[in-house]
């Protein structure tokens, strides 16, 4: 344990450098920046929600700023990243892929993977015939089976062959060897990736142990007990269980004032740490993030770290949501300041403020509101609809001072 003990804005600064999330891009992304944006998140959760834009792109546009949405497709068509059940369904580094084949087979405890056993006991003739399938004829995509009589089933009301070919995908006969209009098209797997074919796939324990370092690296501080979320492990992990790591100096314990147990760093992240300690860690990004982004992803971390309430309310029946349907967490300078319900109008070139709320402890001195205003303008010119609407603030006398702000952007 370090005698200097990190203030909590020391740690949620150095959660973000290890996110990406530290400063502002001093120059235009490359496509080699989203490489590198993913392989230091390890994970990039895909949602199929698109009333701002889908979550993939919006976690990058986070931290890469304007950037065209296709480099992601053709990361995945080029085998730079693959397609996985993980934290939720993500994008991973293809360098990880044995990795998570081998949780998938060995630990995983998921719906998903739940039904596809399902699927495998009731339905194995229709499986082998669709792999067979693919085989002769190469990758196919949902739509290209049709639905017959209007039937729907379970999983979302999806057809047979959808159900097959994500039981398939799930199983790891199948990967995703790209998309076409964000829709997954599937191949065989030692096609996608031929190295498939012939190496083992490491042990459970190996396993293991790698996603709690990943995910150590990826938080850049965490506390034991918010590790296993990030790649979904079980169970739910105590200090006593990385006491081998600590004492083969991989994980570093370190003191957070304010928190009731240990905080832990990766050793990869022993400079960021040191400069966390002098106050050399600086933030000075202003951006909006995704409801799926890994900062706020785990509801816990994100309070007891960020002091930030936050749940996805687009799973939330209408009634119940509190703040609306698709709300964007608002970074600014190393706090979460606030949070904005959205909707992206393509076709009008209009981007929908239905309503921002600043956080309850928070104010926006004109500094931070103007800030605000060019993160909202750079976001609704990415999405190609630069015209911002704002219909509510809370308070409500933020309101001429957000359009104001936003105006003096244009």
């Amino acid at each position: 344990m370090l005698n200097q003990a990190l203030s909590l804005p020391q740690a949620r600064n150095l959660q973000l450098a290890a996110q990406g999330l530290l400063t502002t891009p001093r120059r235009k992304a490359a496509p080699r920046d989203l490489r590198q944006c993913i392989e230091r998140m390890h994970l990039l959760q895909i949602d199929t929600i698109h009333v701002v834009a889908r979550s993939p792109y919006l976690v990058l546009f986070s931290r890469l700023g304007a950037y065209p949405q296709a480099w992601l497709d053709t990361a995945l068509a080029e085998g730079l990243v693959f397609e996985t059940w993980a934290h939720e369904a993500c994008f991973a580094p293809m360098a990880d892929v044995f990795l998570h084949r081998g949780y998938n087979r060995q630990a995983r405890v998921h719906w998903g993977l739940r039904r596809a056993q399902e699927q495998v006991a009731s339905h194995r003739p229709q499986l082998d015939a669709l792999l067979a399938r693919i085989e002769a004829h190469g990758p196919v995509k949902s739509s290209d089976f049709a639905r017959e009589g209007g039937r729907s089933g379970g999983w979302w009301g999806w057809k047979d062959e959808k159900r097959w070919l994500e039981t398939l995908f799930a199983t790891g006969d199948l990967m995703v060897a790209r998309r076409d209009r964000f829709q997954r098209v599937y191949d065989l797997a030692h096609r996608v990736c031929p190295a498939l074919a012939d190496a083992p796939l490491p042990d459970a324990a190996e396993v293991h142990e790698q996603f709690i370092e990943k995910a150590v690296l990826a938080l850049g501080i965490t506390q034991a007990r918010w590790i296993h979320d990030y790649f979904r492990q079980k169970p739910r992990l105590k200090d006593a269980d990385l006491d081998t790591l600590v004492a083969r100096d991989v994980l570093r314990r370190v003191d957070v004032r304010g928190w009731s147990g240990p905080g832990y760093v990766h050793r990869r992240h022993t400079d960021l740490l040191e400069k966390a300690l002098d106050g050399r860690l600086r933030a000075t990004h202003t951006t909006l993030l995704s409801p799926f982004d890994p900062l706020v992803w785990d509801r816990e971390r994100a309070s007891a770290l960020w002091d930030f309430d936050y749940r996805i309310e687009c799973y939330t029946p209408g009634q119940k949501r509190i703040y609306g349907y698709f709300v964007l967490p608002i970074l600014h300078r190393g706090a979460l300041v606030g949070r904005l319900d959205a909707k992206a109008h393509r076709a009008q070139g209009m981007f929908e403020i239905k309503a921002l709320f600043v956080e309850r402890d928070r104010t926006l001195n004109d500094n931070a509101l103007r800030a605000v205003a060019r993160a909202i303008q750079r976001c609704a010119d990415w999405h190609g609809t630069p015209e911002v609407r704002v219909a509510r603030t809370e308070p409500a006398a933020l309101l001429p001072r957000l359009r104001n702000a936003l105006r003096d952007t244009a």
